[in-house]
């Protein structure tokens, strides 16, 4: 009988073992429904009151979706769950003595055992100042900003080529070829060439360009060869400009430096990079580059068997390699905290965590996409094949009956009718960098069409 299990069967009858989930993504939620059926009482802290689901986050940031056809509150989800509570703070302290995490509030709640399971946020490499300049996508207020800059400056190009007979050039930047930078860059593709084509009267939003940007040999490289293959052919039959071995050096107002040349940017996005929550380095716990806390085979960092850390926040190595910081594997991770809280309560022995693969896929605009599947059978698939399982597995996936419905409906409708219902502008009408672009003047078209290294030269 472990240590932990001992102290939990000396308690009071009364008292019911406590178990606090800091996060009510994947893992926070799949944590807090493991535990539905145990003797147990959970507690589930998060600073937003809704549970979001990520995958799909792109799409309301390109006006597919709005944001409450992907959001559900924690509440409501967690509704029927008699032994669990909703706490809308933000976690500020942990004391891993006295078993206590201190809120935002100053209330200090005292547990049995912990799972953090915060996630992950964008990481400029140093270059924080960037942020303001190209926003990242990981929170529905990412997804409205990013909405509100791309549709905003094709209507300031409009106003412009009204009043003044020209306008600067519509490229859109997107910095990353990893699944978030592919699927943005072919969903404001379709945006420009599809869905707006017959909205705008003086200027033609199909000349927009999109141009993506890696500093690696190829995109998604966390795919298999070919399928980064495909999706690069994907993206250029769309129109993306898929420029590899270009690292960004720079990036300012209407601009990006990449390869050793300055181009003209409308909108600048950030999908290059991920940084873990800060609140895995207050456990005081080996943490590796990215903040992400080292745990063992149970999901414990060392020394801490009443501390569990969940999804992106965690570096799990399984045969030789990180498990990735994706939805799958935070679902797991959450699903296992009731195996061990079970086990637990019984007197066994804790299994030992171990992911199961099921495969990657990322989508390429309008119907295509790229899967790398490993179950239920082992293939690489790609285009509409690849596309409806894609759409399947999404649906299948999201929480709640009514976003099910709801995007299912959106999604027929946006594919077969070819308009956005979301395509709204908040905020201000002010565009980063397009007063620079208009007090560059007006550019031959030559001098708009921006020039980057050679594969072959940056190789």
């Amino acid at each position: 009988m472990s240590e932990l299990t001992a102290q939990m069967k000396a308690q009071p009858r009364n008292r019911r073992p406590r178990v606090v989930i800091v996060g009510g993504g994947f893992a926070g939620i799949h944590a807090a429904r493991s535990l539905a059926h145990q003797d147990v009482d959970a507690t589930v802290v998060d600073r937003r009151n809704h549970h979001l689901f990520q995958p799909l986050l792109y799409q309301v940031a390109l006006a597919v979706l709005s944001p409450a056809n992907i959001a559900e509150p924690i509440r409501t989800i967690l509704s029927g769950q008699k032994n669990a509570e909703v706490l809308m703070d933000e976690v500020v302290g942990i004391d891993v003595e006295a078993r206590q995490v201190t809120l935002g509030s100053g209330a200090r709640i005292a547990y049995d055992y912990l799972a953090l399971a915060t996630g992950a946020s964008h990481s400029y490499f140093g270059h924080d100042e960037w942020a303001a300049l190209a926003p990242g996508l990981k929170t529905i207020e990412d997804a409205t900003e990013i909405r509100r800059r791309v549709l905003l400056a094709f209507e300031l190009a409009e106003r412009q080529k009204v009043e003044h007979g020209w306008h600067p050039p519509l490229n859109f930047v997107v910095i990353g070829g990893g699944p978030t930078g592919v699927e943005l860059a072919g969903a404001i593709c379709d945006i420009a060439q599809l869905y707006m084509r017959h909205d705008f009267r003086h200027i033609n939003p199909s000349k927009a360009r999109v141009l993506l940007l890696d500093g690696g040999p190829r995109i998604l490289a966390a795919y298999p060869e070919d399928l980064s293959a495909k999706a690069e052919a994907a993206l250029t039959r769309l129109g993306v400009e898929v420029h590899k071995h270009t690292q960004v050096t720079g990036v300012g107002p209407g601009w990006v430096e990449a390869g050793g040349q300055r181009i003209e940017s409308a909108v600048t996005l950030w999908a290059a990079g991920v940084q873990a929550s800060p609140l895995g380095k207050l456990l005081g716990a080996p943490v590796d580059h990215r903040g992400c806390v080292i745990v063992d085979d149970r999901l414990n960092p060392p020394g801490l068997p009443e501390v569990f850390v969940l999804g992106d926040l965690t570096h799990f190595e399984q045969d030789g390699h990180q498990v990735p910081g994706v939805a799958q594997p935070a679902m797991q991770m959450g699903d296992y905290l009731g195996q061990v809280v079970a086990a637990d309560l019984a007197g066994r022995a804790r299994p030992a965590f171990r992911y199961f693969d099921k495969g990657d896929m990322a989508t390429i605009g309008r119907m295509d996409a790229v899967a790398n599947v490993k179950w239920p059978f082992k293939g690489h698939m790609s285009g509409m094949p690849a596309w409806f399982t894609w759409l399947t597995v999404h649906i299948f996936f999201l929480i709640g009956f009514r976003n099910r419905l709801s995007v299912f409906v959106a999604w027929v409708w946006t594919y077969f009718t070819f308009t956005r219902g979301a395509r709204l502008i908040t905020g201000d009408q002010h565009l980063t960098g397009w007063t620079e672009m208009l007090e560059a003047g007006p550019a031959s078209e030559a001098e708009e069409k921006p020039v980057l290294a050679s594969q072959d030269s940056a190789r």
